[in-house]
């Protein structure tokens, strides 16, 4: 399993390195596209729509995307973005507290919608990035996958120990740790420290993520940001998980072996990147 997980993330960084870095955003934005299209498929399955369906979902996604994209101004006003994290943060924390057992019960016309436009927005926020620089976009990519390394090693190391047993999630993801989540974000601050830092001396054109939160409130605003943005990458994992256990699957499909499904590997960017354009 270790084998194939590894395999497959090389492969994975073989394609998407020379997309990210590429001297113009169209490689990038039509990867994503592609990606958030798989993820549309499989969220059509996991809420018990397959075949044409499922395929129809997920063109769909990946029309939404380009559609906002040539309809909305460029870049996308602030409010917009303002708007979509509040519904986000308020919406899933409201599904997080309801639980397991009450998403069954939201009606099929909206949990479908509601996904696609989610991914949609999520590649509409990756593009917004992206023409901000690349700079920019690999900070807001790095900070969701450092904190979720940081949370997976400091809750193996410590998870429990500290909170005698406390859970963040328990009837959702077990596994999940207080000790975890500090630890994630612990990461985070150590990654934007050292991004900072390294800033100062290389000056890029386009400021990352960490950077322009400290020029825009100082230290306590870094911190506090840092703070809600890991925050949103728990909660999206969360979702996930929420999702996944009411169909009674482990992984959001097998597109991609030793790692699960597409969601599974973006889930907690979707609640991220909006908010991480609207903060900055």
């Amino acid at each position: 399993m270790l084998k194939q997980r590894v395999i497959t993330a090389i492969v994975l960084l073989a394609v998407l390195l020379p997309a990210l870095f590429a001297a113009q955003p169209l490689p990038l934005l039509l990867l994503v596209l592609l990606v958030v299209g798989a993820a549309g498929w499989e969220w059509a399955r996991l809420n018990d729509l397959k075949g044409a369906a499922a395929i129809g979902t997920g063109a769909a996604v990946a029309a939404l995307g380009a559609l906002l994209f040539w309809l909305l101004p460029q870049p996308v006003p602030r409010a917009v973005w303002i708007a979509v994290a509040l519904v986000w943060l308020v919406g899933g924390a409201w599904l997080l507290r309801a639980g397991v057992a009450q998403w069954p019960h939201i009606p099929r016309a909206v949990r479908w919608p509601l996904g696609v436009l989610a991914l949609a927005l999520a590649w509409l926020a990756v593009a917004q990035a992206r023409l901000v620089g690349v700079n920019f976009l690999l900070s807001v990519l790095l900070l969701v996958w450092v904190a979720d390394s940081g949370a997976y090693f400091c809750g193996h190391a410590l998870g429990g120990r500290l909170t005698r047993g406390a859970k963040l999630a328990r009837s959702i993801s077990p596994g999940k740790t207080w000790e975890g989540a500090a630890g994630g974000l612990l990461a985070v601050l150590l990654l934007a420290a050292c991004w900072i830092a390294a800033e100062r001396m290389w000056s890029p054109a386009a400021p990352s993520l960490y950077t322009r939160l400290l020029h825009a409130g100082g230290v306590a605003w870094l911190l506090a940001a840092a703070a809600l943005l890991c925050a949103t990458s728990i909660m999206g994992d969360l979702l996930e998980s929420l999702v996944k256990r009411s169909a009674g699957v482990k992984d959001s499909s097998r597109l991609l072996p030793g790692h699960g499904g597409v969601l599974d590997r973006i889930d907690a960017l979707l609640p991220v990147l909006p908010l991480a354009v609207a903060l900055a």
